[in-house]
């Protein structure tokens, strides 16, 4: 039995089958469903849990090479909110592009995690390294 770190059975799999340079997204409430990508769905109500709180649970034991967001996220949430992601990920290049653009990326991703965020563009896609 797990005794600590992921103990989602569903997100232990999908986790395990990211390689180098695999994504994986991780994605609000609201994010567009993809019938060929696999969905890890652990929302439970409003914000509960954040894609941040996804981020830094899987941190630990994930290589994360670099991140992609909408630059969208940037205009519609504050800038507090920009430095919290940003120091999360700790130095991980992180790059913003068009909403339009960042969507194009997920039917290669080995999968999505959607979580219960209601944080105006949160989604992210991680690149293993």
């Amino acid at each position: 039995m797990l005794k600590s770190g992921i103990l989602n059975p569903a997100i232990n799999s999908l986790l395990s089958r990211v390689r180098h340079t695999n994504t994986l997204v991780i994605a609000d409430r609201g994010f567009s469903y993809w019938p060929q990508v696999e969905i890890v769905d652990i929302s439970l109500v409003d914000d509960i849990p954040q894609v941040m709180d996804v981020l830094a649970a899987i941190q630990p034991n994930f290589s994360i090479g670099r991140v992609f967001a909408a630059q969208e996220f940037l205009a519609e949430n504050s800038a507090q909110k920009a430095r919290d992601l940003e120091n999360l990920l700790a130095g991980i290049p992180l790059i913003f592009e068009p909403h339009i653009e960042f969507k194009k990326r997920v039917p290669s991703a080995i999968g999505l995690i959607r979580t219960g965020d209601t944080t105006q563009y949160s989604n992210l896609i991680l690149e293993s390294a």
